[in-house]
């Protein structure tokens, strides 16, 4: 980028996008006003899932041990709740979002150290992070007609009612409670 730009240097660029003390709300919406207008729709579909990004150490922000999807098993790695707007064949990412373990939100030095901004370090649920990015999805008035989650969020209970209460068609996965069947003697 810094080489299409020209008069902007490689460390200038580098320090804007690395230092973070700009407000990303006005781009964030900009984009899912256009992803609206590429796909959005009554039809379409809002899907809600996670993905892992494996990491080595322990100081990226949310590295943790974490059952990582992609792995199919539990492995040193950050995760990320996303949002993709789909309508038709064509999924536009609308939404990204780092989930902090509980090793991460009950320390506050470390969180302090790694720069996690104030109003992101408190625990919550891949659930709730979903909600609340649906919620910004909602304001910004992007159209969908159905909410589509796999089992991880599907099976909690909270999500599937905040979904009701905000009046929204959903179909999810859900993991049925095993139970064990005694045999019954004579």
């Amino acid at each position: 980028m810094a080489a299409r730009a020209g008069d902007v240097g490689y460390d200038q660029l580098h320090h804007f996008v690395a230092a973070g003390v700009w407000d990303s709300v006005p781009l964030e919406v900009a984009l899912l006003k256009e992803a609206d207008r590429l796909v959005g729709n009554p039809s379409g579909f809002l899907v809600i899932d996670d993905t892992a990004l494996p990491k080595k150490g322990q100081h990226s922000v949310g590295v943790a041990p974490q059952y990582a999807s992609s792995l199919g098993k539990t492995s040193n790695c950050q995760s990320l709740v996303s949002v993709t707007l789909a309508s038709r064949e064509v999924p536009v990412m609308v939404g990204l979002r780092l989930f902090l373990p509980e090793s991460w939100t009950d320390d506050a030095e470390r969180m302090k150290r790694a720069g996690v901004p104030v109003d992101r370090q408190k625990a919550l649920t891949k659930p709730e992070i979903a909600i609340e990015e649906i919620d910004r999805v909602i304001a910004c008035g992007v159209r969908f007609g159905c909410v589509l989650a796999d089992a991880g969020y599907g099976s909690s209970g909270p999500f599937r009612q905040a979904l009701s209460e905000r009046g929204l068609l959903w179909a999810v996965g859900y993991r049925a409670a095993r139970t064990s069947i005694q045999p019954m003697l004579a």
